[in-house]
């Protein structure tokens, strides 16, 4: 399987992005979680997300709900939008938002592990399916029982879901879910470089990076490239993309420009562009 893969991050993972992440070596992208029940209601903003890239040949799409029957009919509507697209869906019960925990989705299912099972069993019996969850108490009993009911692949954040992002990843738990498993495991947390991230795979059988794409797909490839030229690219295809609405960009190019000299004034200039050009000119500031 691919082992470098983008971690589905809400609010970023927008399409010019993992276009750049492909560009840098990533060989599978994720889109950001998608409700199942926002498909179901045919939501526009919700099927936008199923949009995909022009060099994005393979694409994860991560559902999330606490509905069995739902999540399998999305999947399969998924399967038939994407066809030889979808790589396979994944089934998010890692996220700790409370917008997300309170209504019994993301890491909530991990309390409940019969429910967890419903779902995978009715996903995977439509189409191929991971399941992506963090570090729990009963964290190796939940992947086995997740083996058992039909999941392809799982994916794991070593993190507890009151954690958050604080603390370190405990890889430990990834190696020893890979020992315990005859699945494909993906190993997910505190990867920051292209080095560890070939380093991590003595854990397990491929590794996806997050956080530390935001701002710099280049983590993805072997040679260090600018950040300030993949934010160029970033906006110019954005605005292909999506138009002259620029408003979203911000939160990228601040990421961007974060460690540089003259950052602040930088993260300043950002939130006071409007146009195309405005974003450019504060890039070619800083270039100079």
């Amino acid at each position: 399987m691919e082992s470098l893969i983008l971690a589905p991050m809400a609010g970023v993972n927008d399409i010019a992005f993992r276009e750049l992440c492909i560009e840098c070596g990533a060989q599978l992208t994720y889109t950001e979680m998608i409700s199942a029940s926002g498909l179901d209601y045919k939501n526009d903003k919700t099927l936008g997300l199923l949009k995909l890239g022009k060099n994005e040949k393979r694409v994860v799409v991560q559902l999330f709900g606490h509905e069995a029957k739902t999540m399998a009919k999305q999947a399969v509507f998924v399967k038939e939008t994407l066809g030889d697209n979808l790589a396979y869906i994944d089934i998010n019960m890692g996220c700790p938002a409370k917008k997300i925990v309170s209504k019994g989705d993301g890491s909530a299912l991990m309390d409940n592990p019969n429910l967890a099972s419903q779902i995978v069993r009715a996903v995977s019996e439509v189409v191929k399916t991971s399941v992506k969850f963090r570090n729990h108490e009963n964290v190796l009993a939940f992947a086995e029982l997740m083996e058992k009911s039909g999941a392809d692949i799982m994916c794991c954040h070593p993190r507890y879901a009151y954690q958050f992002y604080r603390g370190e990843a405990d890889w430990s738990v990834i190696a020893a879910i890979k020992k315990n498993s005859n699945l494909p495991i993906i190993g997910s947390g505190d990867i920051t470089s292209y080095d560890e991230a070939q380093s991590r795979l003595n854990v397990c059988d491929a590794v996806m990076i997050g956080r530390a794409a935001w701002g710099n797909p280049a983590v993805f490839s072997p040679v260090p490239l600018s950040r300030i030229e993949l934010a160029r690219k970033h906006l110019i295809r954005y605005n292909e993309i999506y138009g002259s609405n620029l408003k979203a960009m911000r939160k990228h190019c601040i990421k961007y420009v974060r460690g540089m000299e003259g950052a602040a004034r930088m993260r300043e200039a950002f939130c006071n562009c409007e146009t195309l050009d405005d974003y450019l000119e504060v890039l070619d500031n800083a270039r100079s």
